[in-house]
């Protein structure tokens, strides 16, 4: 036997060897079926200890039993003059499979524990607990009176019409010459070395031809290069072995590069065929830049600056005429008008730039997923992505809403090993919980059905709910059969769902009922007064008989939402490395899943401890338990945050998003945004709800300079940049507008240990040192972090200047099994007083202390030099609900322009950026803070008008052609440049001017009280509390779906927009009235009051349509307030300023 040791960085050990009359090589890894990673320079080779750490109290003697099975891949060699077949070779099997790594189940366990408690594992019975289908009954040997397993995965059969048959058999029938005939076809077997060819060649193109003469050969110059694993400093024009393996290439008399239709023919010049060019994988980019055409983009820039001028000299020309008559309706509207202009330029100027983006997904495939040198199997060599789901109150959250998005992520396509599903919990709530465990029991029929026939969307509400022919494009005859099947069986999860409430209640009553009658029954054996009242808990029972650990109804000490022990409960346990094929259709399987991947992902359910004392730090504090827990358990490389009623669209949206983080420059990106898209809108979108100015026009412009800004949801982070470190390369921007640029490189590559100093050595402890400090005491969490940072590499084919990359085929080995110790470490990061005295929150994570904590997560990373990506996908990555109602879309852009408030006055102004970011990357974020301030000059604009028409006066003196004339400049500019938005964004006219309607009418309501807010809360330190966004369900068969649309709920932000409405329509009359009575009338102003009126009116309708409701019905207090305050604020103003001639004949007196 020969062996030749492999590089440092190979994968695998390669051997060699002979005997028995065939010849073969093996590819063996050498790492064990139960490590993280194949490399033995990776820091993922060995895991660190699973023993509890910190403040967790569990305790556990028991270690990680890893297999010592290795995997064993069988390759054949092509012939060759020196190697020369052996007609025993055929009785070879092309393919070796070893025994499979058991895997650990702890799904029926559910993990309790936190402050000042003992870490226990409650063993419950679920109904989730069902073992998977192993062997399938289509995979067993088809020959007569055998019975075992067939080849099978992904591996090819030896003849092509895959007629299964096991390795036995398959011997008995080729016979001694091996030329024996296949029993399902009755074709004779080919050559076993053309078993593997993708194209099967004739006899003729396997022979060897005769050598060409030298001078063909000079005038050519096509000479194979030949390279040596064993000379790493060879120049990489071409690798001779890794060609012959791939393409199965001819051998000549010592040349590889071969004429292969004779001697003077042939596709190359003079008869060869050009050598392949293996670089060409990795040449090939994953993604690439559309600009926005120039036809477009030029005009646009240049409209930009015509405006810009046109501005300035408007406002020079504003400033040099006062209105002599008026001089403080002159300052009020000269003063609105310059903030306006600086408002317009802020939003403006970040649009210079807009880009497409496109991905390749055949490429993606290509390059992970295909067989190779380092992994022969074609194993997916993808990252893992954890994905989290937040939600925190199921009666503002239904939970079947979060079921339809959960199910949405099982059947997504990516490999299922790689992907980890958590929801938190941050209410604690065990109606969730036991919907989440329906979930999971529904998921083994959903998501085989997905994978076979290709369901989209892989939400069964939206699926089963789509009034298009579901027929279109599907050709399996069983389609219709089991579409039915499927949509009965969801009809009844809906109801086991709905009937979970009072399922839970009526159960906990009766069980409570059973205690209260032990506890007088015991008593009465004590002896005691049988007239006092017995203090029993009114506790939350589980299905099984044990109290609930999360929150009670009844709201008991260590049982309410504010205060109650951390939750851990493994739905669902990570699946096997291999697929797993399921069985025919019958009584218990009421699909057919022979072919079809039956397994599901790991589906983890969590609920962060809560004790009273603690700040929570709401939505951001449950997203970085998730992210400790999951680092824990899984430790994907990659996170991907989606709200509880986003749900994804396209099952293809999470490797449209690795595209971007996998691709050469994809180890800068700390994430990769989507774009939000809703459903439930009404047709017209009153209020803006799509928001697509903003997701299609400002963020496509943003993805030109450092990236999107972070808005919450549907976004995959890498996740070494939430925890804060830096990318491996940054840009310094300096001097005037950033046009300065020096280049720096973060991340030093490894140099050779002899050159090391001494200091090196000293800061490396130091680090290390530092780690438990900012990240917490858990062993686990700290280990995993160099893991998380390897698996997010690129390819080292890709690798450039300061990035270390790893090699191809690392990750394609199986996940590390869940075990008992792992979920009680998990336990204990999710504990309250974990993050005290760590960086959790203020450099690690989740940001906190702002109301939008997703703003200033993505500003953090954009400082430190990272930048992002928005991923816009042809068919919408992921679909959510938004609030149609007047009410709640008021209060919800209340919340917003609150964060923004916070953001202004905070450490995070972009004034005090770092120069990593880009000055009009800086520019919009300081524009995130400066908006909501626009709301005191755009109410005093909106109110001008009316005293103009109540006043005689106007904001000149005279309506003269040079105003008019900037006036029409400014408005067609305007125009134009909305025009062209249209055309290089994607959006309508229609939801141009939606935005515009409610920019005024979030401007005039939520955003003066987001300032007031804000200002108390920075000066008086007054907190900031709102409720939880409510989350419609979907209507029933014959409800109105958008009957929440007229439905008027009376709030305080509607008084100012209600006010400057009544006062714009009575100033009309009073004004019209005026002119039409006045002996000198002065129609230009009456003109130029009723227009600017007009205006506001207009932009206000959508406002006022949605207080009249559905009949028109209006809440007395609404007109109460405002005609009170119309009445008031009309006589001070007759009062100051009466009408001219009134003095004479009026007497009228304030008492």
């Amino acid at each position: 036997m020969a062996s030749s040791s492999p590089s440092s960085t190979s994968p695998v050990t390669i051997t060699v060897s002979s005997g028995g009359g065939f010849r073969n090589m093996t590819l063996t890894s050498p790492v064990r079926r139960s490590s993280l990673s194949n490399n033995p320079n990776s820091p993922t080779s060995t895991r660190a200890n699973r023993g509890s750490s910190g403040g967790g109290q569990y305790c556990s003697t028991s270690k990680d039993k890893t297999t010592t099975d290795q995997v064993r891949y069988t390759v054949h060699l092509p012939p060759t003059p020196d190697h020369q077949p052996m007609s025993s070779s055929q009785t070879s099997i092309p393919y070796d499979l070893t025994g499979m790594t058991d895997r650990s189940y702890i799904s029926g366990t559910i993990f309790t524990g936190g402050f000042n408690s003992v870490t226990r594992g409650h063993v419950i019975e679920c109904s989730t607990d069902r073992s998977e289908t192993g062997k399938s009954v289509n995979m067993i040997c088809k020959m007569k009176g055998c019975d075992c397993e067939a080849l099978r995965g992904d591996l090819k059969m030896p003849c092509e019409c895959g007629f299964k048959i096991c390795r036995d058999c398959y011997v008995d029938c080729l016979g001694e010459v091996g030329e024996g005939k296949c029993p399902g076809c009755k074709e004779p077997y080919k050559d076993v070395g053309d078993v593997d060819d993708d194209e099967p060649g004739s006899e003729a193109e396997d022979q060897a031809y005769p050598l060409p003469s030298m001078a063909e050969l000079r005038s050519d110059q096509r000479f194979s290069l030949v390279k040596s694993f064993k000379s790493p400093n060879q120049p990489q024009d071409f690798d001779h072995t890794r060609w012959l393996f791939e393409t199965k290439g001819t051998y000549g008399y010592g040349n590889a590069v071969w004429p292969r239709d004779g001697y003077t023919g042939g596709s190359g010049a003079n008869g060869f065929e050009q050598p392949p060019d293996f670089g060409e994988r990795s040449r090939r980019p994953l993604t690439r830049k559309v600009a926005v055409s120039a036809a477009i983009l030029s005009p646009y820039r240049l409209l930009m600056v015509i405006r810009l001028v046109a501005l300035g000299f408007f406002l020079t020309w504003r400033v040099k005429h006062p209105n002599r008559d008026a001089m403080w309706l002159w300052g009020m509207s000269i003063t609105c008008e310059l903030w306006f202009a600086l408002s317009w330029l802020l939003d403006q100027l970040p649009k210079l730039c807009p880009i497409n983006r496109v991905t390749d997904l055949a490429v993606l495939k290509e390059r992970f997923e295909s067989p190779n040198l380092r992994n022969p199997k074609g194993r997916s060599d993808l990252p893992g992505i954890d994905i989290f789901v937040s939600t925190a109150d199921p009666e503002k959250e239904p939970p079947l809403v979060t079921a339809n998005t959960i199910l949405s992520i099982l059947a997504v396509e990516y490999p299922v090993e790689k992907i980890a599903c958590y929801l938190s919990d941050d209410g604690g709530s065990l109606l969730t919980f036991e919907a989440l465990a329906e979930t999971a029991s529904f998921a083994r029929i959903w998501v085989p059905f997905c994978r076979k026939h290709g369901i989209e969307p892989r939400n069964p509400e939206a699926y089963f709910g789509q009034k298009r022919d579901f027929l279109k494009n599907k050709v399996q005859l069983d389609f219709v059969r089991e579409r039915r099947r499927v949509k009965r069986d969801y009809d009844e999860f809906k109801v086991r769902i709905n009937s979970l409430p009072e399922s839970i209640r009526r159960r906990s009553d009766a069980y409570n009922a059973h205690e209260e009658l032990r506890a007088k029954k015991k008593q009465m054996e004590l002896g005691g007064n049988l007239s006092e009242p017995l203090k029993v808990p009114k506790a939350t029972w589980m299905s099984d008989g044990a109290h609930w650990p999360g929150m009670w109804s009844s709201a008991e000490t260590d049982h309410s939402r504010g205060d109650h022990a951390g939750i851990i409960q493994a739905m669902l346990a990570p699946p096997n490395s291999e697929p797993v094929m399921g069985t025919e259709a019958d009584d218990e399987n009421i699909i057919d899943t022979t072919e079809v991947d039956i397994r599901l992902p790991m589906l983890v359910y969590v609920s962060r401890e809560k004790r009273p004392g603690y700040d929570h730090n709401k939505k951001a504090g449950a997203m970085n338990a998730l992210v400790r827990t999951s680092a824990v358990m899984s430790n994907g490389p990659f996170i991907l945050n989606l709200d509880c009623d986003h749900y994804i669209y396209n099952s293809l949206a999470l490797r449209e998003g690795m595209c971007f983080m996998l691709d050469r420059g994809g180890d800068r990106i700390c994430y990769v945004q989507f774009p939000q898209r809703f459903e439930g809108i009404d047709p017209n979108d009153r209020y803006a709800n799509h928001n697509t100015v903003f997701f299609d026009v400002s963020m496509r412009a943003l993805d030109g300079l450092q990236g999107p800004m972070y808005v919450g949801t549907g976004c995959i982070f890498r996740r070494i940049a939430l925890y804060g470190f830096s990318p491996p390369r940054a840009t310094e921007h300096r001097g005037w507008f950033g046009r300065s640029k020096i280049k720096l490189l973060l991340r030093k590559p490894k140099t050779d240990k002899k050159n090391v100093d001494d200091h090196s050595d000293d800061d490396g402890d130091i680090e290390s040192l530092l780690l438990p400090k900012r990240f917490g005491n858990s062993v686990s969490l700290v280990a995993s972090i160099p893991v998380a940072e390897y698996q997010g590499r690129l390819l080292q084919e890709l690798k450039g200047k300061g990035n270390q990359g790893r090699p191809a085929g690392s990750l394609a080995v199986p996940r590390e099994p869940l075990d008992a110790a792992t979920v009680a470490e998990a336990i204990t990061v999710i504990s309250c007083f974990y993050e005290d005295r760590t960086e959790w929150g203020q450099r690690v994570g989740w940001i906190y202390g702002s109301v939008t904590e997703d703003v200033v997560t993505g500003y953090r990373m954009h400082n430190r030099g990272w930048r992002s990506i928005y991923c816009v996908t042809k068919r919408d990555a992921f679909r959510g609900t938004a609030p149609i109602n007047l009410t709640d879309r008021l209060h919800q852009v209340l919340r917003w322009a609150t964060g923004s408030v916070e953001i202004f006055f905070s450490q995070n102004n972009a004034l005090f950026a770092s120069r990593r970011m880009k000055f009009l990357q800086r520019v919009a974020y300081f524009n995130v803070g400066m908006y909501p301030f626009t709301s005191g000059f755009l109410i005093v604009y909106c109110i001008l008008p009316a005293i103009s028409l109540f006043t005689g006066k106007f904001i000149v003196q005279s309506l003269s052609v040079t105003f008019l004339v900037f006036l029409l400049v400014i408005t067609i500019t305007l125009c134009l440049l909305a025009i062209l938005e249209i055309r290089w964004s994607g959006i309508t006219l229609h939801d141009w001017w939606r935005n515009e309607q409610f920019w005024v009418i979030g401007g005039t309501s939520a955003h003066p009280a987001a300032v007031v807010q804000g200002l108390l809360k920075v000066i008086a330190g007054v907190d900031i509390s709102f409720t939880l966004t409510s989350k419609s369900a979907t209507p029933e068969d014959g409800d109105d779906e958008f009957a929440d649309l007229y439905v008027v709920k009376w709030s305080f932000l509607m008084v100012p927009p209600i006010t400057i409405m009544m006062l714009n329509m009575i100033a009309i009359a009073v004004g019209a009235a005026r002119t039409m009575y006045s002996p000198y009338p002065e129609w230009s102003k009456l003109i130029g009051g009723v227009f600017f009126s007009f205006w506001v009116l207009c932009h206000l309708y959508p406002f006022a349509k949605g207080l009249l409701g559905r009949r028109g019905k209006v809440p007395t207090i609404v007109f109460v307030w405002s005609g009170l305050l119309s009445i008031v604020v009309s006589l001070l103003w007759v009062y100051i300023s009466p009408p001219l001639g009134t003095r004479e004949y009026s007497n009228f007196q304030f008492p």
